[in-house]
């Protein structure tokens, strides 16, 4: 599956459709609010939200039987392709079906999406991870079904963080309260925390910004994927 932002989704093949589980949601923190950059939570006529919605369904088809709860990785070689904005507005997507949706900023890096969801960063995924203790999640104006896990304060050991059983088991735990789980990473091509993320989740969706992203680069980033046998369930080509 592949999909452009202002072109045609191509058609997915040899899919099935399945019902996503319910199970109940954690409690969550302090209420977030979408920016206006996130208009699939605001407009839904933009242009960019149909294909956000074409996006969702194509990766609901994709789902096999038997795969329980909907955890992806979002991955791109570089800073600047849209990564972020990408996985924020998916995540409300998903949530819009009346399904537990939490979206985690697995950038420790230069994290954003407390940014894109006005949402305080004291604490998040890094000291959750570092502590051993229970992340702290903020609910989302106007979104009941999305909780949102920000980065946390930025760690010096942003890759080794991300290998640690903590927050392997974060994952796992992830997988048996919401119906779908969206992570955003660090750039690839600068960092290898989006590859210890996708190790571990398995299933990527792959993102490069038109007129931007280096063909080499994207080339780069698959090879590495197939060399930790991730399963790229679709790639999106940005046009902004």
């Amino acid at each position: 599956m592949n999909a452009e932002f202002n072109g045609k989704s191509l058609d997915a093949e040899d899919v099935h459709r399945v019902q996503p589980v319910t199970r109940a949601v954690p409690s969550v923190g302090r209420l977030a609010k979408p920016t206006q950059r996130l208009a699939v939570a605001y407009d839904p006529i933009d242009p960019r939200c149909e294909k956000i919605r074409d996006l969702r369904a194509e990766l609901l088809l994709r789902r096999e039987p038997g795969d329980g709860a909907g955890v992806i990785a979002l991955l791109s070689p570089g800073a600047g392709d849209g990564r972020s904005q990408l996985a924020a507005e998916l995540a409300i997507a998903f949530a819009q079906l009346d399904r537990p949706t939490l979206l985690v900023d697995a950038d420790l890096r230069h994290p954003s999406q407390h940014l894109l969801f006005a949402a305080d960063n004291k604490a998040g995924l890094s000291q959750a991870i570092e502590n051993g203790t229970t992340p702290y999640l903020h609910s989302v104006e106007g979104l009941r079904h999305l909780s949102l896990l920000t980065s946390g304060p930025t760690p010096d050991n942003a890759s080794a963080l991300l290998l640690n059983k903590r927050f392997a088991a974060l994952v796992e735990e992830w997988r048996e309260s919401f119906d779908f789980v969206v992570l955003d990473t660090a750039p690839i091509t600068q960092y290898s925390d989006g590859l210890a993320v996708a190790s571990l989740v398995k299933r990527v969706l792959v993102l490069s910004r038109a007129r931007h992203t280096p063909y080499k680069e994207s080339r780069d980033m698959l090879r590495r994927l197939a060399a930790i046998r991730s399963q790229i369930v679709g790639a999106v080509l940005n046009h902004f």
